[in-house]
């Protein structure tokens, strides 16, 4: 049987930072991964207060397009996702949320695979008693605007396809705050520059 916290450790650690701010990231959750094997969420909102989520970033090549969610709880668009089940693969939180959250299957594209892209640590928002740290690995995965989806009601408002241009143009208040540091990535790792024209940081 895999080991998941060496699961989540080579992920990690494959993880190429795009700035400083990832490789401080990087380099406090490698520390958190040796210092502890308490980091999956084992009861809601922050037992403990910090711990795993998977992000699974939608992107459609033609446009380029990226799928973002209208949460109801965090009151943001983000990426959708979350929190990694005990003893779960982050990988396998992105198979079982993209089905529960959006009625489709996962499908990785084969330019990155399986690992993941982008690496976050924040401090959530809401009700001070609630607030809690996400260690977010982010992926990404094929997208079709064309394809049907079954958005989650109880979690999201609605769902829309967004070109990395309407984020630059839109508040920034209204996205999860590195977002546009995530586009930015993209543009210099995706064939084809999907995040071309993304400010580098948000």
């Amino acid at each position: 049987m895999t080991d998941p916290l060496a699961t989540v450790r080579r992920l990690v650690e494959d993880i190429q930072p795009l700035d400083r701010q990832e490789e401080a990231d990087r380099d406090h959750v490698l520390r958190w991964l040796g210092e502890t094997d308490d980091v999956f969420r084992r009861a809601k909102p922050r037992t403990p207060p910090q711990h795993l989520v998977s992000y699974f970033l939608l992107l459609d090549p033609t446009g380029p397009h990226v799928l973002l969610v209208d949460h109801r709880k965090a009151g943001l668009w983000l990426p959708a996702g979350g929190h990694v089940e005990p003893g779960e693969s982050p990988v396998d939180t992105v198979r079982r949320e993209v089905v529960e959250e959006l009625g489709i299957a996962a499908s990785f594209p084969a330019w990155i695979g399986e690992k993941a892209c982008f690496l976050t640590v924040t401090e959530t928002v809401g009700e001070p008693s609630a607030r809690h740290v996400d260690v977010s690995l982010w992926f990404v995965l094929h997208g079709d605007r064309r394809q049907e989806l079954t958005p989650d009601p109880g979690e999201f408002r609605t769902v829309r396809w967004w070109t990395p241009g309407e984020v630059a143009a839109a508040d920034v208040a209204a996205f999860d705050p590195h977002l546009g540091r995530m586009l930015s990535k993209l543009a210099d790792v995706v064939p084809g520059r999907p995040g071309q024209g993304t400010p580098g940081a948000r």
